[in-house]
């Protein structure tokens, strides 16, 4: 089969595509036919060497495809059958044209969604789901800050919360993409970072209030700005590092406000953690897609033989939403 090697650590121009022998679905899982796969910020460290994957899981990128069910290892027991369209939540694996998951990280594509787009849902689906409900226990009526608002993430993130009632303030570098979070994916509050300072802009726009739950891809760099923008109680999720991993906090502002910070990676957990995580997206996130509440947004495709193309479009920053190679 087709599959995208990583030479070397570097840039784009590491991505090559090879043919390399097809997975054989082992104890408990599915084989699929990868219709499309989407792009991580996780892949770009990976190409990057600093990210390798877990002990166990595949070199080829990609944490997430939508495809149909081809074949079975032994003793699966979700109710599949062949030719299923489904996605699938990965720990590396997807630029191929096959891989084999374990069933429980696999769910049948929601109503509505063609099969292409359904690979921008996975991941990103899986991580805001997990993070904002599962883990900093949003609730309607309160306030949430969200960073990156029109990647993957910030694209899912703020329509997520604001399908649970929450007002949502968000962040991005420039007026376009402010314009984009606000009109388009529906935030109440949108910060340009370039130009203002994010915690104090927060409360101008909010009454004084900090935000209740903070969901965070930057790390060190956003750190005490962080804790700065909490409000009491409040609740600061961070899931990347794309701003560094060593910061400093002032502790004493943390304590006075009885805050919490939390650090979580979806890519390293168990199956069965990622089992429950997307059984609850499909319970929970899966309507929401249907009934239209959660829109997904794909910003381009690429065959799978450019995905060096690819790659240097996403490093650009550019998109809105996600990023999928073709298969």
């Amino acid at each position: 089969m087709k599959a995208v090697i990583i030479s070397g650590p570097g840039g784009p121009e590491v991505l090559e595509v090879q043919d390399v022998p097809a997975p054989v679905p082992g104890p408990g899982e599915v084989l699929i036919d990868v219709v499309a796969a989407g792009l991580n910020r996780a892949d770009v460290q990976q190409r990057k060497g600093l990210y390798p994957p877990p002990a166990g899981a595949s070199e080829i990128p990609g944490l997430e495809v939508s495809g149909r069910i081809a074949g079975f290892g032994p003793n699966v027991k979700k109710s599949f059958v062949l030719g299923d369209k489904v996605v699938a939540l990965l720990s590396g694996g997807g630029y191929a044209q096959k891989v084999a998951v374990p069933a429980e990280q696999v769910l049948r594509i929601p109503d509505g969604v063609d099969l292409v787009t359904a690979a921008s849902l996975p991941e990103v689906a899986a991580t805001v789901y997990s993070n904002l409900v599962m883990t900093a226990q949003l609730q309607a009526g309160e306030t949430v800050l969200i960073h990156g608002a029109t990647g993957g993430i910030g694209t899912m993130a703020i329509q997520m919360a604001k399908a649970l009632g929450a007002t949502v303030a968000t962040t991005a570098g420039t007026d376009e993409k402010i314009s984009t979070a606000t009109a388009f994916l529906g935030a109440d509050i949108a910060i340009n970072y370039a130009t203002e300072d994010f915690p104090s802009a927060l409360k101008k726009h909010n009454d004084g209030k900090g935000a209740d739950v903070i969901l965070d891809v930057v790390g060190a760099k956003y750190l005490q700005k962080n804790v700065e923008a909490l409000a009491e109680y409040g609740r600061l999720v961070i899931i990347g590092l794309q701003g560094g991993a060593k910061g400093e906090v002032d502790l004493g502002q943390l304590l006075t406000k009885r805050a919490a910070i939390v650090a979580t990676a979806l890519r390293p957990r168990s199956v069965a953690e990622k089992g429950i995580i997307m059984d609850a997206v499909r319970d929970s996130v899966w309507p929401l897609v249907v009934d239209g509440s959660i829109k997904p947004l794909v910003a381009k495709t690429f065959p799978l033989a450019q995905v060096s193309d690819a790659h240097t479009y996403f490093d650009s920053g550019d998109h809105v939403g996600k990023v999928l190679l073709v298969l």
